[in-house]
């Protein structure tokens, strides 16, 4: 049996003030605002785990309450003033509704019971005006947490801020204090990185980087795919490959060539986005995550920004195009902390002006070791079945003449996505114990669904090849 029932966290002793919106915040505030009222809690940030053997509900409600006075960004509220600028406000006080399912059933249905939760939950858009941008639900039986799910909204937090933002809660749980997080890593507050982006030094940040993004713009041919067709939007299908292969493969072609395994997986794509568009040049919005940058290691708060990757002449020899791209990722990285109303702003004059500039369609997202695998949000029911035309030695069969496909490869369809207007594909990398996936989500009328197994195989063949092939001289001591 299940029941259900609301529990109140009362906060009293938080940090508090008002400020500017920071370049994040206001990113994701635009974002949001562009789509339709049904379609903004795609843009939730979740993570959903079961809690074995259980933990006391007043630990995890006590846990919950040390995390809002670590993390101003759950408490902080967005409003647009008389002039249409957007500001913060951080509550010093407030009350977070906890919602409870309590289930007396076996772990079956404490599973069922917490994906329905979080579904939910994650279901729901949030107004970020008037409540603060967290919701949390957890599943319970004999007094015990067995199931947590955490849902926030992006303008508090981005991919790899619920990393850090679990792994602060999973520490708070076993007892850990708020001072000794703060004091082993403390994290900047969205108040003080406004502050930041609207002093001298970080204007100066925001020009630099928008420049750097303009010229790569200039450089880049303005359409990579054939146009998208006229007729109405269908959804954009998802397709998943899961390879164990990959998993070994990307650090043996980082260590051959000297390189990270995000500049590996970057290549992959970038070679890959050139051979199936037609283009001798691949263009890429990378996600970075901005971590790296000074006072943003702890931060939870969305500070990932959109870097500009352009690799000239992609469909060539593989080595050469990881060595390439990882020299050119660095400035990719080092350019993608700025104000994006601002870039966009300049973008539409520079193109009203002159033209198009470089296609941006193209979206590549390294999410590897951003979430703790026990906290993943649940899969999406998936059909295994890839379908009469994609049988191994068959016709179709998309891994045909790419010799490096590993038969430990699987590809599914997950799920349907909403059309998006104006991408052409997005590939996040993710990781499993035992593989390394590749997650696409295309406009079918750009790149269907034959297009988009060629694309994901044929990363995969890249890799592997080029792995085998370093894999003598790698096992090789040196002298």
């Amino acid at each position: 049996m299940t029941t259900s029932q609301q529990l109140e966290i009362d906060f009293s002793s938080g940090r508090s003030g008002t400020g500017p919106a920071t370049w994040g915040q206001q990113a994701i505030w635009d974002a949001v605002g562009r789509l339709a009222p049904a379609d903004a809690p795609r843009y939730n940030i979740t993570a959903s785990a079961p809690l074995d053997p259980g933990l006391p509900v007043a630990v995890v409600l006590g846990a919950l309450e040390g995390l809002l006075q670590l993390h101003d960004s759950l408490r902080t509220r967005l409003v647009e003033d008389d002039r249409g600028r957007l500001r913060q406000i951080v509550d010093p006080a407030g009350r977070l509704t906890v919602h409870t399912r309590r289930c007396d059933g076996d772990a079956a249905d404490l599973a069922a019971v917490g994906a329905a939760l979080h579904e939910e939950l994650a279901a729901l858009p949030f107004d970020c005006t008037a409540q603060w941008p967290i919701r949390v639900g957890l599943v319970e039986t004999a007094g015990l947490v067995r199931h947590m799910a955490l849902v926030l909204s992006h303008t508090a937090l981005d991919g790899a801020g619920m990393g850090l933002l679990v792994l602060d809660l999973s520490e708070l749980a076993q007892g850990a204090s708020v001072e000794a997080i703060s004091t082993l890593r403390g994290a900047q507050q969205p108040l003080e990185e406004a502050e930041f982006q609207t002093s001298a030094r970080g204007l100066r940040r925001d020009v630099n980087a928008r420049a750097h993004v303009v010229r790569k713009l200039r450089l880049g041919p303005p359409r990579l795919f054939p146009p998208a067709a006229t007729h109405a939007p269908e959804p954009f299908p998802n397709a998943v490959l899961s390879s164990p292969a990959l998993l070994r493969a990307v650090d043996t072609v980082a260590a051959g060539h000297r390189a990270s395994t995000s500049s590996v997986l970057l290549a992959a794509v970038a070679v890959m986005t050139a051979r199936l568009s037609g283009s001798p040049d691949a263009v890429l919005q990378v996600i970075v995550n901005n971590r790296f940058l000074p006072g943003l290691a702890s931060a939870v708060s969305p500070v990932a920004g959109d870097g500009l990757f352009h690799l000239p002449d992609a469909d060539g020899e593989f080595g050469d195009a990881v060595r390439r791209t990882h020299a050119a990722s660095i400035a990719t990285y080092r350019h993608a902390y700025y104000n994006k109303r601002l870039l966009d702003e300049e973008i539409a004059r520079l193109t009203a002006e002159h033209g198009p500039l470089a296609d941006r369609s193209c979206v590549f997202n390294d999410t590897r070791d951003l979430l703790p695998s026990m906290l993943a949000a649940p899969d999406t029911e998936s059909d295994p079945d890839p379908g009469p035309d994609s049988e191994p030695g068959s016709d179709h069969d998309p891994r045909a003449g790419a010799g490096a496909a590993d038969a430990g490869t699987t590809l599914t369809w997950p799920v349907e996505f909403p059309p998006r207007p104006g991408l052409s594909y997005a590939l996040d990398a993710l990781q499993t114990p035992d593989a390394l996936q590749l997650a696409m989500t295309a406009d079918s009328s750009v790149l269907p669904r034959p297009a988009m197994e060629r694309f994901l195989y044929g990363v995969e063949a890249l890799i592997l090849s080029e792995a085998r092939a370093l894999a003598p001289a790698l096992a090789v001591p040196a002298s």
